[in-house]
C-alpha cells in the first residue's frame, strides 16, 4: 500500500497490477541516508545496502527543512555508491501522517465505496482533503448477523506539502520515484512475511528507534492496523547524557557509544562519578520512552477488534546498544526481542557485514515487494 500522489483518485492497488522486480528502498533520516537495492523475483534478494551520514538540520522530525541541501546530499550519495537512479521507493514518517481503521456498511459498488471512503476521511482526519495525499485498502469484506455487508478500511493520509518537498529533493537529485510508502509499512515488511504465525495469536509490534523519532507499527499478520511516531530517538540519549555532564549533546556521542543498559561501567575520559551520572541519565530517558510505548499500546488495544500483544520486536541503530532490548522489556513488562532485517531477504555477496543492520531495516522493507 502506497500513498497516491493525486487526491482526485483514491484506490487500493489492484492485486493483478504488475509488481516491481527491482526497487531501491530509500530511507532519509535526520542523521543518515540509507538505501537498499532489492531484486524481487519470487524471493527478495538484497543486492546492495549502503548508508551515509546526513548533515544535521536538513531533515528534522521527518520533515525537510532544506530541500536543496537534501537534493545535493542525495545526488552525492547515489554517485558515491553508483546506485541506479530509477525504481526508487521512498519512505516517509512523521506526526503529520494519519492512519485510521474504520468500517463502512452496505456499500458494494466500487464508485460508491470510493465516495464513502472520502466522506469518512473528512470526518475522521484533521487534514483538509484538498491539502492531502491519501490511499486506502480493504482489510476485511464481511457480513453481519443481520445480513448487512460491511468493509473494514485502512486509510492513510499525509499533508501534500510534506510529500512534495521530498519529491522536490528527489527530482533535484535526478531520482525517479516510483512509490511513496509509510516507513511503518516498510518496517513490518522487513521483519515479518505475510501470513507469519504470531506468538499466541496476538499482534506483532514492530518498533524502529531512529535518531530523533521512533516508528511504532502494529500488525495482525497481514496489514498494519495501527502506527504512531514518537518524538524520541538516539538523540534523546545524547541530550540526557549532556545534561548530566554539562556538555552539548553533540559532544557526548562517543560517550553514549560506550554506555550500556546492562550495568554501569567507567567510561573513558570520565570519572567514576561522571560515568554513574551518565548511566543514570540514559536510564531516566529510557523510562520516559517506555511510558510512551505503553501509552501507544494501550491506545491500540482500546480500538475495536484489537488483539492482545503477541510479540514486540525492536530495530534501529539505538536498539543495538548493549542491554537496550532487555531494559525496554523490563520497563514495559512484556517480552521484547531484537529484530533481524535480513530475515526476509536473500543476501547478495556484495552486501557488507551485518553490523548495525537495524539502521537498514526500513530501507530494506521499502525495497521488498510483497
Amino acid at each position: 500500500m502506497e500513498l497516491r500522489r493525486r487526491k482526485e483518485k483514491v484506490e487500493a492497488r489492484p492485486k493483478e497490477q504488475k509488481r516491481a522486480k527491482k526497487l531501491i528502498g530509500l530511507k532519509i533520516g535526520a542523521s543518515q541516508i540509507a538505501a537498499a537495492r532489492v531484486v524481487n523475483n519470487g524471493t527478495a534478494e538484497l543486492v546492495e545496502a549502503v548508508r551515509e551520514p546526513l548533515e544535521p538540520g536538513v531533515v528534522v522530525s521527518g520533515e525537510i527543512r532544506d530541500a536543496d541541501a537534501l537534493a545535493g546530499a542525495l545526488s552525492r550519495f547515489f554517485e558515491l555508491h553508483k546506485l541506479p537512479k530509477k525504481g526508487i521507493r521512498l519512505g516517509i514518517s512523521n506526526n503529520r501522517i494519519g492512519v485510521r481503521v474504520f468500517e463502512i456498511e452496505g456499500v458494494g459498488d466500487a464508485r460508491q465505496l470510493e465516495n464513502a471512503v472520502r466522506f469518512r476521511a473528512e470526518e475522521v482526519l484533521p487534514i483538509p482533503l484538498d491539502e492531502a495525499v491519501l490511499d486506502w485498502v480493504v482489510l476485511e469484506d464481511g457480513m453481519r448477523e443481520d445480513g448487512t455487508s460491511f468493509r473494514r478500511i485502512l486509510l492513510v493520509v499525509a499533508y501534500r506539502e510534506v510529500v512534495e518537498r521530498y519529491l522536490q529533493a528527489c527530482r533535484g537529485a535526478g531520482l525517479e520515484v516510483v512509490g511513496i510508502d509509510l516507513e511503518a509499512f516498510a518496517l513490518l515488511r522487513s521483519l515479518s512475511a505475510p501470513g507469519d504465525t504470531l506468538a499466541g495469536e496476538g499482534a506483532l509490534v514492530a518498533i524502529a528507534v531512529g535518531h530523533d523519532r521512533t516508528t511504532i507499527a502494529v500488525s495482525t499478520g497481514e496489514f498494519c492496523e495501527f502506527t504512531r511516531v514518537v518524538d524520541w530517538g538516539g538523540w534523546s540519549l545524547n541530550i540526557a547524557v549532556a545534561r548530566e555532564l554539562d556538555k552539548a549533546p553533540s559532544e557526548v556521542e562517543s560517550i553514549k557509544r560506550q554506555l550500556s543498559f546492562s550495568g554501569d561501567v567507567v567510561i573513558d575520559g570520565l570519572t567514576p562519578e561522571q560515568s554513574a551520572k551518565a548511566h543514570e541519565g540514559i536510564q531516566r530517558a529510557l523510562a520516559a520512552f517506555a511510558r510512551e510505548l505503553i501509552a501507544s499500546l494501550h491506545f491500540y488495544q482500546a480500538q475495536p477488534g484489537a488483539l492482545g500483544i503477541g510479540e514486540i520486536v525492536l530495530t534501529g541503530g539505538t536498539a543495538q546498544m548493549p542491554g537496550f532490548t532487555e531494559a525496554v522489556g523490563r520497563l514495559i513488562g512484556a517480552p521484547v526481542r531484537l529484530g533481524d532485517p535480513f530475515r526476509r531477504v536473500k543476501v547478495g555477496r556484495s552486501v557488507p557485514d551485518r553490523t548495525q543492520s537495524g539502521s537498514l531495516a526500513i530501507a530494506i522493507g521499502l525495497g521488498i515487494e510483497d
